[in-house]
């Protein structure tokens, strides 16, 4: 076996053992889920707390999906380095609904990080009687963007008069 190979097939079998505490997920950055929305946690406090900014690609309303804000706690980090978290999206800009996302954080052999999560929004309605068809349940899988540093989802974000509405 060649040097080369010798070093990948070493390189490959490290990788493998790398321990879950050696592969820590941070939330704070960039990230994108599986609908092509962005997610951008800026402040990470060392108690847990963290807040950002979220832009949805996929809207209730006719009208134009704006940068919200974002509020949520991960749990301390133990051992193992994969948190979980809570986040609320407040849409109140474009929209009366309100996302409360939960979900963990995971990084794979090649350090890929991933963010795994179940949400629930709810919109408001007019009446109690309506009250059965106000809260959806859903999953996103969200992975890092990988970017330069500093607040980006604003230069990310199309003005509004440049974006289609969604198809129903």
């Amino acid at each position: 076996m060649g040097g080369g190979a010798f070093i990948l097939v070493l390189a490959v079998a490290l990788a493998g053992s790398v321990a879950p505490a050696e592969r820590k997920c941070q939330l704070s950055g960039l990230w994108r889920n599986d609908q092509d929305s962005l997610m951008e946690i800026s402040v990470l406090r060392d108690n847990g707390d963290f807040q950002g900014q979220y832009l949805t690609r996929v809207t209730l309303s006719e009208g134009c999906a704006q940068i919200s804000p974002l509020r949520g706690a991960q749990q301390q980090l133990g051992e193992e380095g994969w948190p979980t978290f809570g986040f609320t999206v407040s849409w109140d800009k474009f929209s009366n609904a309100t996302t409360t996302f939960v979900g963990q954080c995971f990084v794979d052999a090649g350090g890929k990080e991933t963010l795994s999560t179940m949400w629930l929004l709810r919109e408001a309605v007019g009446s109690l009687e309506e009250d059965w068809k106000a809260t959806r349940v859903g999953r996103n899988v969200f992975t890092r963007k990988r970017t330069t540093k500093g607040k980006i989802l604003t230069n990310l974000s199309p003005p509004c008069e440049a974006v289609p509405s969604p198809a129903p």
